[in-house]
């Protein structure tokens, strides 16, 4: 296994049913820890029937050893003409989860997430805000925008084009892109037992999911058993979060992506070297204020999940993407990783982009966390597990810099001095 307009147009707080006799449980804040993960992992194989995909491979000069990796997608270093757009089918299929007696449903969120910047296009040039630069990480506060991807200024793109094309520097009137096209499937109904979940509420009177990450990943199995290889199958559930080691409140797990291969082990025993390859991802819209909140947090909502599965699938799809380990003061929920995932790095850090008019009043509690926005998270890009520096591998900064290139999509516009270099080992 492995974020102002005040639009106010549509709900998705949980229903409760006519039995509900449970009442949620408080957390405080200082238990809410967004984390992503990833589940399983196949070795990759020679294969067509799985995602396009490609095969590269990049030095890293901090201890000499050449990484290869996968990514979707072309290979922006060899494609040509036609062949550099790769569109991806994504099959959306909706989670309406039962637990305690409320409904948390996943169908409430589809026509958002179509709408949102993952599917929808927007220009990426200019962003109106971005996550303040601040003295604490624990803080991550909305603050003023500005100039993004400078090189795709007046381009209309989805976030995972936007993100991939300024990775590889391949902006403006390149021909790159990879394209999402949403198929959306019908509804799933997952009940969950008393003993695996629970509700909780946060401190601005969201009620929200907490369900057993084990127990969970086991009815996504099933449902991804049914999936078309070729295809990224997305499960969207709605205010469902996931907790680790049979404890509540070790929360909150808000998506994760992997893979599945047919057969034993990387592939089915049969295949002749072209198994079949299942990639996924579920991911969660995270409900405004269950993290967000006034000066803290302010990118932790909408579809920040969701854009944080999609970019790590982009960039390791089969999950096997290893690099030099990192850390960084920014996700210390991560500890010291070895993996290639973009998003985990600058979780709750993020930028505004389109217009979200679902669920944009104040919180139960009367505070305010929406503003009109949705809120992708910045992603962090394959030169900076590299030490790539310079980084003269994905689009400039947006100002002049030492390094040259940014090693995330929001460059300087994120607030945090470990993305204006390569990573730190651990």
């Amino acid at each position: 296994m492995s974020g102002a307009i005040v639009l106010a147009l549509g709900t998705s707080h949980p229903t409760i049913a006519a039995g509900a006799k449970v009442p949620p449980t408080p957390i405080e804040d200082s238990q809410l820890h967004a984390m992503s993960t990833t589940t399983a992992g196949a070795a990759v194989l020679p294969t067509t029937r799985t995602i396009p995909h490609w095969f590269g491979s990049m030095l890293n000069p901090s201890n000499g050893l050449t990484y290869g990796f996968n990514m979707v997608g072309a290979n922006p270093n060899s494609c040509s003409g036609a062949g550099c757009s790769v569109t991806i089918q994504v099959d959306i299929t909706p989670i309406v989860v039962n637990i305690d007696g409320m409904t948390f449903d996943g169908t409430q969120v589809v026509q958002p997430t179509l709408a949102s910047p993952v599917f929808s296009t927007n220009d990426y040039g200019q962003t109106m805000f971005a996550t303040l630069a601040s003295t604490s990480t624990e803080t991550l506060p909305q603050g003023p925008g500005g100039v993004l991807s400078q090189g795709d200024s007046g381009l209309q793109l989805q976030l995972e084009d936007a993100t991939m094309r300024a990775q590889f520097n391949q902006t403006g009137a390149s021909n790159y892109h990879l394209i999402l096209h949403p198929n959306l499937l019908p509804a799933v109904t997952i009940n969950v037992p008393p003993n695996q979940g629970t509700l909780l509420v946060s401190g601005r009177g969201v009620v929200f999911a907490d369900v057993n990450i084990s127990w969970w990943s086991a009815q996504i199995e099933n449902l991804e058993s049914s999936a078309n290889a070729t295809h990224l199958p997305i499960y969207l559930s709605n205010g469902v979060m996931l907790y680790t080691g049979h404890v509540v409140t070790n929360c909150c797990v808000i998506g994760y992506h992997g893979t599945r291969a047919t057969g034993n082990g990387g592939g089915s025993n049969n295949s002749n070297g072209n198994a079949v390859v299942q990639t996924f991802a579920w991911a969660s819209w995270v409900p405004p204020g269950l993290f967000s909140r006034l000066g803290r947090d302010w990118a932790l909502q909408d579809i920040h999940a969701l854009s944080h599965e999609i970019s790590e699938w982009a960039d390791d799809p089969f999950v096997n993407n290893a690099v030099q380990p990192w850390v960084t003061p920014t996700a210390p929920q991560y500890g010291c990783s070895g993996l290639l995932e973009t998003g985990d790095p600058v979780v709750s850090i993020g930028f505004a982009m389109g217009v979200n008019y679902f669920d944009q009043g104040p919180n139960p509690n009367g505070s305010q966390a929406t503003d009109g926005y949705y809120h992708p998270e910045d992603e962090v890009f394959l030169p900076w597990y590299m030490r790539q520096a310079p980084n003269i591998t994905s689009e400039p900064t947006q100002t002049p810099s030492d390094n040259v290139g940014r090693y995330s999509l929001m460059g300087t516009l994120n607030p945090f001095p470990g993305f204006r270099s390569p990573a730190t080992g651990c």
